[in-house]
């Protein structure tokens, strides 16, 4: 192993706070932005949603010609048209809840696909050291949960908003129509409501962002957990993980439920607030001349449009939970999406690569923070050759290799390919030239052919991936397994044992056919007589081919053209295996060490 980069330092924390510092409109605008390029089906949920809304102020005017015309005046016509007139209302109504809700969720749903995909996207371009900083259960859970909620922002949100709205309007509208002075008892409490819904949105907003935040840890927790099932029981890790996970489990269970006390707490009170002008106003108009001024008709209809605010402002004030919530997750959803992506400040193209490598003065460190990992590296390579690192764990050693594909920028010095400096190459260039094969082998629950022929090599023919497959004596297991290549791998290779894996990660190298190789204890999982095997495959695959060898087991590498023995980001030795028995220094002592151990 080598220098590594620093451990996640949980920077979503970092993101929520100055997240924190943009506004909610900002963020809400942001948001709706991506639901106006539906406008059309935005328009037809807004019209349903306005045609929805106007029927409950329609409802309780209607009211007032209906008593009295009815009861009172028993006028004929009203009694004959009456409930006509109710069933078109009611009709109205279902056919705009109708319209509203299905345009209303095509148009989260869009919201939600193309969210996601411009987040996935940005995952795949942000560059590696965005993802030494940041863990995996952060990620996903902005790339699943957080957009889930920007829906439900997007759709139920703006759902109340319009439809409540237009019915709140309405009702004043009709309450002003029948009694301009008891109407002005209800609009007093309007500004008492408004402070207290700042008062809650605030509060929604920070509550919204721990929940978040706990999220992300408990499905952190969780993938570890199933990724290291093994490790856990056979170090007696089940108590000590599930304490890790209870502690998590129990502050996010905390902040839903500070956040539903406030979201039930303030519902009461806004609704204590409106009884409390509907007791003044039932008050107001039973007393003196006002009583004069009504018929039961009327006096009913103004009731019932005063009843009628109650649910809306209900919903407003409970929407606003959803709305903040949507509105945190816009905050660590863009925050993703304004990462920059990974730099490519290459103008040239590599052709016909030879693999001529030059470091010269090379020098390199995570951040500004941390002392560097890579220290003055000076050497050169020639086409062809073979090039092994070596050291103690922490020497630099995959550090200094993943600077040659430009996983890390910002190094000093100059490392040049060919003589081009690899940052004047293009960087899906640049990377074309290079296989790799490591000792963590990465599979994609796919197929085994599909493993093979990865990314640009899906075109490859069957025969072309079953000669790499045989080249790296996969074929005989690829053979046994039910489907042959079809067969299914499972999450990471699960039906797979660590040799198999290996093999496969060795023919896609070979399939490949690039340029140049690195190779990372490429052996390391295999058996005595796999290796064997796999060593004759990669003295086939190394020839004409410049390589570079990350080795722990001396052994693997005494035919390498130059060995470096690296310490402490610095190489303290070079030569070839020979030549550094001889010297009797560092590598000698290594060799010996590992010698007297096997």
């Amino acid at each position: 192993m080598s220098a590594t980069a620093p451990s996640p330092d949980h920077s979503s924390k970092t993101d929520a706070i100055s997240a924190s510092n943009t506004s909610g409109y900002d963020i809400y605008k942001r948001l709706a932005g991506y639901s106006i390029k539906h406008w059309r089906y935005l328009v037809f949920a807004v019209i349903g949603l306005i045609i929805a809304g106007v029927t409950v102020p329609m409802f309780t005017i209607y009211l007032q010609p209906l008593l009295d015309g009815t009861f009172t005046e028993k006028n004929p016509d009203v009694i004959k048209w009456a409930p006509f007139a109710l069933l078109a209302i009611f009709l109205l109504r279902g056919i705009g809840s109708f319209i509203s809700s299905y345009c209303m969720e095509w148009v989260g749903r869009s919201v939600v696909k193309e969210i996601r995909s411009e987040l996935f996207t940005r995952l795949l371009r942000l560059p590696v050291s965005y993802y030494d900083k940041n863990n995996s259960g952060q990620l996903v859970t902005r790339l699943i949960f957080h957009v889930e909620q920007v829906s439900l922002a997007a759709t139920k949100g703006l759902t109340v908003l319009v439809q409540d709205s237009v019915i709140v309007i309405g009702s004043i509208a009709v309450m002003m129509y029948l009694s301009f002075k008891l109407t002005l008892i209800v609009l007093f409490v309007a500004p008492i409501i408004a402070v207290l819904i700042s008062y809650i949105s605030k509060r929604f907003r920070k509550l919204s962002n721990q929940i978040q935040e706990q999220v992300g840890e408990v499905t952190q927790i969780g993938h570890e957990t199933i990724a290291a099932t093994r490790e856990i029981r056979i170090f007696d890790g089940i108590e000590y993980e599930s304490k890790r996970f209870e502690k998590v489990n129990e502050s996010n269970h905390r902040s839903y439920m500070k956040r539903i006390i406030t979201e039930r707490v303030s519902m009461p009170v806004v609704q204590m607030i409106m009884a409390v002008a509907l007791s003044v106003i039932v008050y107001s108009a039973t007393h003196g001349e006002m009583i004069e001024s009504f018929t039961a008709g009327s006096f009913t209809s103004f009731m019932m449009a005063m009843v009628a605010l109650l649910d809306p402002v209900k919903r407003l004030t409970q929407i606003n939970s959803t709305l903040q919530g949507g509105i945190a997750a816009g905050e660590s959803i863009f925050s993703l999406i304004d990462e920059a992506p990974e730099k490519d400040t290459g103008t040239k193209t590599l052709q016909n690569t030879q693999g001529n490598f030059e470091f010269k003065d090379v020098v390199f460190r995570y951040n500004k923070e941390t002392e560097s990992v890579i220290k003055g590296i000076n050497f050169s390579v020639k086409s062809g050759e073979k090039i092994a690192l070596v050291g103690q764990s922490g020497s630099g050693k995959t550090t200094l290799v993943n600077l040659l594909p430009r996983f890390y920028d910002g190094f000093e010095g100059v490392i040049s390919l060919d003589g081009l400096p690899i940052a004047d190459i293009k960087l899906q260039n640049l990377r074309e030239q290079f296989a790799y094969v490591g000792q963590d082998v990465t599979m994609f629950n796919d197929s085994v052919r599909n493993n093979i022929a990865y990314g640009n090599m899906r075109s490859a023919t069957d025969e072309q991936v079953a000669d790499a497959a045989e080249a790296a004596f996969a074929l005989d297991f690829i053979n046994k397994l039910p489907l042959g290549f079809d067969t299914q791998v499972g999450e990471n290779g699960t039906l797979l044992s660590g040799g198999q894996k290996q093999r496969i990660a060795i023919a896609r190298a070979i399939l490949s056919d690039a340029p140049i190789l690195i190779l990372d204890e490429a052996t390391s999982a295999l058996d005595t007589k796999s290796e064997r095997h796999i060593q004759e495959a990669l003295e086939r695959l190394l020839e004409n081919r410049t390589t570079f060898m990350i080795a722990h087991r001396l052994s693997t590498i005494e035919k390498a053209d130059k060995i470096l023995m690296m310490e402490a980001g610095e190489i303290i030795e070079s030569g070839s295996h020979q030549e550094l028995l001889k010297k009797k220094g560092a590598y000698h002592r290594l060799y010996q060490l590992q010698f007297e151990q096997g």
